[in-house]
């Protein structure tokens, strides 16, 4: 992957109106595969930050946001 490629998953995954799904259809990764991407490339603190900030977040998970 490019680093350009990894800098937009990485800022569609930070951006709070861009779901894992259009994530997935747009550059066809799951989300398991964009959370092991932004913990390989961002420093731990801020991993755990990002991580905290999406975990249950309706926005991030278009099944939730539905209901």
């Amino acid at each position: 992957m490019t680093p350009a490629r990894i800098s937009e998953v990485i800022e569609m995954a930070w951006a709070d109106d861009v779901s894992f799904d259009a994530i997935e259809q747009g550059l066809g990764l799951c989300e398991s595969e964009v959370i092991a991407l932004m913990r390989r490339e961002l420093r731990p603190s801020s991993f755990r930050l990002w991580r905290k900030r999406v975990s249950g977040r309706r926005t991030k998970h278009q099944g939730l946001s539905a209901s």
